[in-house]
């Protein structure tokens, strides 16, 4: 039986414009308590804690979880690139400030759009989302160029961008991966797990084997562990998940382009980083971009 979802109200709009501002926070919670925490560190515990908390929102649900209906290989592989995307976050922080890491993260959906074109024919490009991937590769280009052109060239800045860039495919890989796979037919909640709990495996090994494991025990390094794992990886899920079964997935997915610029705007009003005109016209130019790549066709007419 099919749901019919409604437009987007007031109270959809108040929930993903709050949705957007927390996940706007993101990339400036991990920089701005690195001094007391690596980054790397600070997504394996908080993928940790995460993950108990979906695990008791499958049992509270009674939902199980068999490892015997066909995801455990592609939930395996899932795992690694959810991994991967955030040991570039992790190592691109190191690098690069958290208003670049915002931009570049969600160049993901271009990524993700020319790898469905070529793998299902359902998702071929329209004409306006080639526009698009051009407008926000130019942004790309653009951004870079005050790197490379800047009288003080920072290549640190410029490989942070370009994990940051990585960052944003692997995360394209594993929609790609839930798209193509067994994974299309799993609960919400065990995609999820799979995530959450190879991430905290993985990275909590890279974190203890390269040295990235010490912390200076302040509030700011807990609390920023904590925010991540409570509100931005446990209950924006919720709420994305609870807005998905409400309103229609398009608009939706509009408003989620807020969030790089709100983490852009957190970057400069909270850790004091500074933007050059080239990189702000990148950004615009990217944002530009993505939003043609995110706009679904317009409707056929109802024909009789």
């Amino acid at each position: 039986m099919s749901v019919t979802r409604r437009p987007l109200d007031a109270t959809g709009i108040a929930v993903m414009f709050v949705l957007c501002i927390v996940l706007g926070l993101h990339q400036v919670a991990l920089k701005g308590a690195a001094p007391f925490i690596p980054p790397m560190l600070q997504i394996a515990l908080r993928s940790g804690i995460s993950a108990l908390l979906i695990a008791l929102v499958i049992i509270r649900r009674r939902e199980g979880f068999s490892l015997r209906d066909g995801t455990l290989g592609p939930g395996l592989i899932l795992g690694v690139l959810f991994s991967l995307e955030f040991f570039f976050v992790a190592q691109g922080l190191r690098d690069t400030t958290a208003a670049h890491m915002s931009v570049f993260l969600y160049t993901a959906p271009l990524f993700t759009a020319l790898a469905l074109h070529r793998l299902l024919p359902a998702e071929r490009l329209q004409r306006h989302q080639w526009i698009g991937i051009l407008l926000a590769f130019s942004g790309i280009v653009t951004a870079f160029a005050g790197g490379f052109f800047s009288t003080d060239v920072n290549l640190r800045i410029v490989r942070g961008d370009l994990l940051g860039i990585l960052a944003g495919a692997a995360w394209a890989a594993t929609t790609v991966v839930v798209r193509c796979s067994k994974m299309a037919e799993a609960p919400a909640t065990k995609t999820l797990l799979y995530q959450l709990v190879m991430a905290f495996v993985l990275l909590l090994a890279v974190a203890l084997f390269t040295g990235q494991a010490r912390v200076i025990m302040v509030p700011l390094a807990w609390g920023s562990v904590l925010f991540q794992a409570v509100v931005i990886t446990f209950a924006s899920y919720l709420a994305w998940f609870s807005l998905l079964r409400r309103y229609n997935a398009s608009q939706l997915s509009a408003f989620m382009f807020l969030s790089p610029l709100f983490g852009v705007s957190f970057g400069v009003l909270l850790l004091h980083e500074t933007i050059d005109y080239s990189f702000g016209l990148g950004t615009l130019l990217v944002l530009m971009g993505i939003t043609l790549v995110g706009r679904e066709r317009p409707p056929l007419r109802h024909r009789g």
